[in-house]
């Protein structure tokens, strides 16, 4: 699953570490995010979407694979 995460960080002005504190989670856990070696549970994708005042689907693009 691919993300805006990265992007509306940036855009925001904040680093991992600001958007880790106010989402309660590891600086790591925003790194893996960004990277997309980690997929959020939803409730942390609802506090994130929460955070930016968007919807999950406006930060996280889900990407079927057709077979």
């Amino acid at each position: 699953m691919k993300n805006r995460l990265k992007e509306l960080r940036e855009a925001h002005g904040i680093s991992q570490e600001e958007l880790a504190s106010a989402l309660e989670v590891s600086r790591q856990t925003i790194g893996s995010l960004e990277n997309g070696r980690y997929n959020p549970s939803i409730l942390l994708a609802f506090r994130i979407a929460k955070y930016f005042k968007l919807t999950i689907e406006d930060i996280f693009l889900y990407e079927e694979n057709l077979v």
